[in-house]
C-alpha cells in the first residue's frame, strides 16, 4: 500500500456514525486512566531517512477494551506545530480488535528502512518527525482546533499527542526533537490517557508496528501476495489499463496481483504523490463519453520505481490493484514490478480532447487520463491557493454561485444551483501534497501565486495537457510533472486572465455612498495588552492576534501600518463622499475615547490626500449599555456632505444583543451660496438624506431557534431576521427625526439575497441595490462559493436618486495569502501595499443625484443612470412611471408619519 496526499479540502459533512454494537463509541478526548477508549499508542515519524529501520512513518492505535472499537468514518489528522488551520485528514476504516493495534501507514521522508508491517489504513500524512500535532478523530472531515491545550470535550477528538514544540496538545506538549537520523518513536506507557502528552509519551530506540492481525513485519516470500513469482501464491493475471479500471468507481480487481502494459504519461517523483500515471498506447484523443466507459490511465504508487521512469516510457508493471479514497491504484512495491519495454512501435497516448464531465460515472471513464480541458474556465475560488497550491475552478463562464443568492432557501431552484455547482467544480492542483504554510516547505515558493495574480472570476486557459484524478474527496487536474512558484510561468500548463480593476466602475450621481468591511481594524495592536496569543511568520514573528485578548487585529505597529496603508488606498480609491465601516475597532473597550480607531483611520486617509478631506460621525452621548469590542462608524467628505444633526446608535432593541448596533446619520450635500462663492447652506428637508450603518450577525454559531436549520442560511438567521426587522423600525424613527424619506441602510448584513433577512427587509418596501446577475459581481467568496454578504438597501424615495451601483472586486476573489495577516508566510512575499486584498469583503459603492449639487471632480458622468451597473436609470420614465412612484412616495410618507 503507500501514500500520497496529505491535504484535505473542508467540506461540511457530519462524521460518520459508529456501527452496530459490540463495537465500542468513543467521542472525545477525555482522560483515560483505566483504559476505556482508543488511544494514540506509538507514533513513528522519521520514517525513510537515513538510519531509519522502516521506510514510512506510522501511527499505532491501542484498544484497552474487551471489544473490537470500530474506525468507520474515523481519521487520524495532522497539523504543523505552528498551524492554527485545518489539519490534514488521513480516513480509517475497518476496527480495532479488543486489547489489539491497528497500524495507520504515513509517508515517508527516504528510501531507507524496511516495509511496515501490512498496514489497516494508508495515508498519504506527512508529519515532522521533531515537532507537530497528532489527533485521533471521530470524524473523516478537518477538526477545528485551538491552539493551547485540547481540552476534555473537545468535538471530535478521540485522543490528541502534541510533541515537540506544538502549538497544540494534551497539558503539556511531549518530548521529541531528535534529528531525523536518530531512529526512535514516542511511545505511550501502556494504553492508559492522563490527558497529558509529556506525562503519557516518552522517547524509545525501539520502534515496534503492530497491525490488527498482530503481524510485527512484512510477510515474507513465498506468502508476498504482490510477488506472483512466488510459489504458493495466485500469479499476477495479464489485464489491460481497462479492465482494471471497469466500468465503475471501483476496479474489478481490487486486492488482487496484476500484470499491465502502459505508457507514463506523467511523473510525481518529488511533492509527495511517490508514483506516476501510465495510459494505455494509442489511447485518448476525441473520445464519446456515451460510448467510452472504462479509463485507459491509471495512477502507479511506486516510490521504490518512480525514480527509474520518463513521460514518454513503455513499461510492464506487477502490482497489487487498491483503491485509495476513491482512487484506482496499481502498487509497485519494488523495482522487481517494472520492465521497461522497447520504445519502437509504441504509439503514444494522446490527451482527450472534450469538455468537462457533468457526471461522476463520465468522469469515472478518464481517471488518471491525459486531458487537454476544451471550453471556458473561471477560477471560482483560491482559498487554499497559498497552503496547498490548490485552485478551484468552474467549467463555463460562470464563478459557483451561493444557492441563497439567486434562490430561495430549500427551494428546488436552490438544489438546483448546488447540483450545478458539483457538475462544474474542478481542482487544478500542482502535482504535489506539499503544505506551503509548514515549516518544513516555507522556503519553496508557493505555486501559482508566485508566477502572478490568480483572481476569482479570472478564465484560465489550458496550454497543455494536464491529468484528471480523485484525491481528497474532488476530482482534480494535475499537471504531469510537479510545479512549484520556482516554475517559470511559461512552463505552466495553465494561464489566468488578469481581471483586476484600478477603480470602481462608474455609478454617477453627483454624491457617492460605499460600504466597506474592514476586517477588524485595531489601532489597538496586541503588543499593547497582555495576554494576547498571535498568529506568527516563518520566522516566529507575531503577525496578528489570534486569541487571549480583546484585541483582534494586527500584532504590532509594523503589522498595523501594513494593513493599514491597504485600506487606506482602498477607501480614498472608493471616490465615495460617505463610507460606513465595519470591523473597525470599538476604543472604549480599552478605555480610550470610543472614537480614537476611527481618528486614527481619518488621519491616516487625510495623510494620503494631503488635506483635511476626510472626517468621521462623532459618536453620540447615549450609547448602548453593552458593545462589542468592533463597531460601526460613518465617515464622509468635508468638502461634500455635511453631517445633520447628530448620529444615533439604536439603544433599545434587544435583536441585537449578539450583534453591532446599527449608527445613523443624516447628510446634506455641501452646496455654493449663490454670489457667496464656495460654502455649506442650511440644508433643506429635500437635500437630506439618511445612511444607517449595518452589521448583522454571522452565520458561525448559534443554538436553538438559531441553529442551523440546514437550509442554506447558516447558523442565527433568527436572530437575523429580527435584527431586519428592528432595523427597520429603527429607520423609520430615524427618518421622521430627520424629517428625510430617503434613507440608505449600508453594511455587512451576513446574509444572501435571496435569505429570510433580505427578504424581510424587502418586504418593508426596501430595494437591495446590488448589481443586477448579469454584471457577475458578489461581495463575498466562502467554501469556492460567491454571492453577496453586503448590500445597500434604499427607500422608495431613495431609490429614485440612484444611478448606478457597483461591487469593486478587490478583496474577495483575492487569495487570502495577500493579505497583511499572512505577511511573510512563505518564501514568496505575497504582500503589495495595494488595494488588493485590502479586507475579505467587497466594498460597494452607490451613485446618487440629489438637486443643486455638482459631480465630484466636475461634469457629471453617468448622470442618464447605467442600466448596465446595476443602476436603476435617471432617464426615460414615462407619466405612468411618475405617478406609480409618487403614489409608493405618498404611500410611504403616511407610513412614516401617519
Amino acid at each position: 500500500m503507500h501514500r500520497s496526499v496529505g491535504r484535505t479540502l473542508l467540506c461540511a459533512t457530519a462524521a460518520a456514525a459508529l456501527v452496530a454494537a459490540p463495537l465500542v463509541s468513543v467521542s472525545t478526548a477525555a482522560a483515560n486512566p483505566q483504559g476505556t477508549g482508543l488511544v494514540i499508542e506509538e507514533a513513528y515519524l522519521k520514517g525513510g531517512s537515513a538510519n531509519q529501520p522502516f521506510t514510512n512513518k506510522f501511527v499505532e492505535l491501542g484498544n484497552p477494551t474487551d471489544s473490537p472499537v470500530s474506525v468507520d468514518g474515523w481519521s487520524v489528522q495532522y497539523r504543523a506545530a505552528t498551524s492554527t488551520g485545518a489539519p490534514a485528514v488521513g480516513k480509517l476504516a475497518g476496527s480495532v480488535p479488543a486489547h489489539g493495534t491497528y497500524l495507520v501507514q504515513m509517508g515517508s521522508n527516504g528510501t531507507n528502512g524496511e516495509a511496515l508491517p501490512e498496514p489497516d489504513a494508508v495515508t498519504g500524512l506527512n508529519p515532522s518527525g521533531s515537532t507537530g500535532t497528532l489527533v485521533l478523530a471521530d470524524q473523516a472531515t478537518a477538526l477545528s482546533l485551538p491552539a493551547g491545550a485540547v481540552t476534555t470535550g473537545t468535538p471530535g477528538v478521540v485522543d490528541l499527542l502534541g510533541y515537540g514544540t506544538s502549538n497544540t496538545f494534551e497539558t503539556a506538549v511531549a518530548k521529541a526533537g531528535t534529528a531525523n537520523s536518530v531512529p526512535d518513536a514516542l511511545t505511550r506507557t501502556g494504553t492508559t490517557d492522563t490527558d497529558s502528552n509529556a506525562a503519557d509519551f516518552s522517547v524509545t530506540s525501539t520502534v515496534t508496528p503492530e497491525n490488527a492481525a498482530g503481524e510485527t513485519t512484512q510477510p515474507t516470500d513465498p506468502t508476498d501476495p504482490t510477488d506472483p513469482g512466488d510459489g504458493g501464491t495466485t500469479p499476477a493475471e495479464r489485464v489491460t489499463i481497462a479492465q482494471l479500471q471497469g466500468t465503475t468507481d471501483t476496479s474489478p480487481y481490487a486486492g488482487k496481483a496484476v500484470t499491465t502494459d502502459g505508457v507514463v504519461t506523467a511523473v510525481y517523483a518529488t511533492g509527495g504523490f511517490s508514483g506516476y500515471t501510465v495510459q494505455t498506447a494509442g489511447t485518448g484523443g476525441a473520445l464519446d463519453l456515451g460510448t467510452h466507459t472504462a479509463s485507459d490511465a491509471v495512477f502507479v504508487y511506486s516510490s521504490a520505481t518512480v525514480g527509474s521512469v520518463a513521460i514518454g516510457d513503455a513499461v510492464r508493471l506487477t502490482g497489487t490493484v487498491s483503491e485509495f479514497n476513491g482512487l484506482t491504484e496499481l502498487t509497485v512495491p519494488t523495482a522487481a514490478g517494472l520492465t521497461k519495454l522497447p520504445a519502437a512501435g509504441v504509439v503514444q497516448p494522446v490527451p482527450a480532447t472534450l469538455a468537462f464531465p457533468r457526471t461522476d460515472a463520465q468522469r469515472e471513464s478518464l481517471e488518471s487520463m491525459l486531458v487537454l480541458p476544451q471550453g471556458d474556465y473561471t477560477v471560482a475560488d483560491n482559498y487554499t491557493t497559498n497552503q496547498y497550491g490548490e485552485v478551484v475552478l468552474a467549467s463555463g463562464k460562470q464563478r459557483l454561485l451561493q444557492p441563497t443568492e439567486v434562490a430561495r432557501p430549500g427551494s428546488a431552484e436552490a438544489a438546483a444551483v448546488t447540483a450545478d455547482n458539483a457538475a462544474r467544480k474542478i481542482v487544478l492542483d500542482d502535482g504535489a501534497s506539499t503544505n506551503f504554510l509548514s515549516a518544513a516547505n516555507q522556503s519553496i515558493p508557493v505555486s501559482w501565486l508566485t508566477q502572478g495574480p490568480v483572481t476569482v472570476g479570472a478564465a484560465a486557459t489550458f496550454r497543455e495537457p494536464v491529468v484528471l484524478d480523485y484525491r481528497n474527496d474532488s476530482w482534480k487536474f494535475q499537471p504531469t510533472t510537479p510545479i512549484t512558484g520556482a516554475t517559470p510561468a511559461a512552463d505552466l500548463p495553465v494561464s489566468f486572465s488578469n481581471v483586476r480593476t484600478a477603480a470602481p466602475e462608474d455609478v454617477g450621481g453627483d454624491i457617492r455612498l460605499a460600504g466597506f468591511n474592514v476586517l477588524n481594524y485595531f489601532p489597538t495592536t496586541g503588543d499593547q495588552l497582555t495576554g494576547c496569543t498571535y498568529y506568527t511568520d516563518r520566522d516566529g514573528d507575531p503577525v496578528t492576534v489570534r486569541g487571549g485578548c480583546d484585541a483582534r487585529g494586527a500584532a504590532n505597529a509594523d503589522d498595523l501600518a501594513r494593513q493599514q496603508v491597504k485600506i487606506v488606498k482602498a477607501i480614498n480609491g472608493l471616490g465615495a463622499d460617505v463610507v460606513s465601516l465595519e470591523e473597525i475597532e470599538n476604543s472604549a473597550r480599552f478605555g480610550q475615547d470610543r472614537d480614537a480607531a476611527v481618528a486614527t483611520l481619518v488621519a491616516a486617509l487625510n495623510a494620503a490626500t494631503g488635506k483635511d478631506t476626510w472626517a468621521y460621525a462623532k459618536s453620540p452621548s447615549k450609547l448602548p449599555s453593552s458593545e462589542d469590542v468592533i463597531r460601526l462608524a460613518l465617515i464622509y467628505k468635508k468638502d461634500r456632505v455635511q453631517p445633520v444633526g447628530s448620529s444615533t446608535i439604536l439603544t433599545d432593541s434587544t435583536a441585537f444583543t449578539n450583534a453591532r448596533q446599527p449608527l445613523a446619520q443624516a447628510f446634506a450635500p455641501v452646496t455654493t451660496k449663490p454670489g457667496k462663492g464656495k460654502g455649506a447652506q442650511k440644508p433643506s428637508a429635500k437635500d437630506t438624506f439618511l445612511v444607517i450603518a449595518n452589521h448583522f450577525k454571522s452565520k458561525g454559531s448559534g443554538e436553538g431557534v438559531d441553529a442551523d436549520q440546514g437550509d442554506g442560511q447558516g447558523a442565527s438567521n433568527h436572530s437575523r431576521v429580527e435584527q431586519a426587522k428592528a432595523l427597520v423600525t429603527f429607520s423609520t424613527a430615524m427618518q421622521r427625526q430627520a424629517r428625510t424619506d430617503k434613507v440608505f441602510m449600508l453594511g455587512d448584513f451576513n446574509a444572501y439575497s435571496e435569505e429570510d433577512p433580505i427578504v424581510a427587509l424587502e418586504d418593508a418596501g426596501y430595494t437591495d441595490l446590488g448589481p443586477t446577475e448579469d454584471a457577475a459581481e458578489w461581495s463575498y467568496v466562502f467554501g469556492g462559493l460567491s454571492g453577496s454578504l453586503d448590500h445597500v438597501f434604499a427607500s422608495p424615495a431613495a431609490v429614485g436618486t440612484v444611478t448606478g451601483v457597483d461591487i469593486w472586486n478587490i478583496n474577495s476573489v483575492e487569495s487570502v495569502g495577500l493579505e497583511y495577516s499572512r505577511y511573510d508566510y512563505n518564501v514568496t512575499d505575497l504582500y503589495r501595499d495595494d488595494v488588493y486584498r485590502a479586507s475579505d469583503h467587497d466594498p460597494v459603492v452607490v451613485g446618487i443625484d440629489l438637486p443643486g449639487v455638482g459631480t465630484p471632480g466636475g461634469g457629471n458622468p453617468g448622470h442618464g443612470g447605467d442600466p448596465g451597473h446595476g443602476g436603476p436609470g435617471h432617464g426615460g420614465h414615462t407619466v405612468a412611471d411618475a405617478l406609480a412612484a409618487l403614489a409608493a412616495l405618498i404611500a410611504w410618507l403616511r407610513s412614516l408619519f401617519g
